[in-house]
C-alpha cells in the first residue's frame, strides 16, 4: 500500500505475493484437474492497477503447481503448472487486502 503511486508499486505488490505463507491466496478454487496446490513458491505478474477514494484495486496473474493424483500415469501424483488471474482490493486505511479468484466466462 505505500508504494502506491510510485514507480515500484507493481514491483512491490509482486514480491508481497510472491512470499505470502501457503493457502493465503484462494488457489485451491483454481485448480482444474481434480488436484490441490502444491506447497510451493509462485510466481506472481500484476496485470493491471488502479483506485478509488477507499481501496486499490490490482488484478494479477499466479503462476503455481497441481498436483494431479490419480492421473493413471507412472509418476502418479504429477505436478502440473498451473495458472490463474486474482482481483487484489487493498483497504487504503488498514492495508488489509482480500483476495478472490477471477472466473473465466469463456
Amino acid at each position: 500500500m505505500r508504494a502506491w503511486c510510485s514507480d515500484v508499486f507493481f514491483q512491490t505488490l509482486k514480491e508481497e505475493l510472491e512470499h505470502l505463507e501457503y493457502g493465503v491466496l484462494p488457489l485451491e478454487k483454481a485448480v482444474t484437474q481434480g488436484g490441490y496446490v502444491a506447497d510451493q513458491r509462485i510466481t506472481a505478474t500484476i496485470l493491471h492497477a488502479n483506485d478509488d477514494a477507499q481501496t486499490i484495486t490490482a488484478k494479477a496473474g499466479i503462476f503455481f503447481t497441481e498436483i494431479v493424483i490419480n492421473c493413471g500415469c507412472g509418476d502418479d501424483p504429477m505436478e502440473a503448472n498451473a495458472y490463474c488471474e486474482l482481483l487484489i482490493k487493498i483497504d487504503k486505511i488498514s492495508g488489509q487486502a482480500e483476495f478472490a479468484l477471477i472466473q473465466d466466462n469463456t
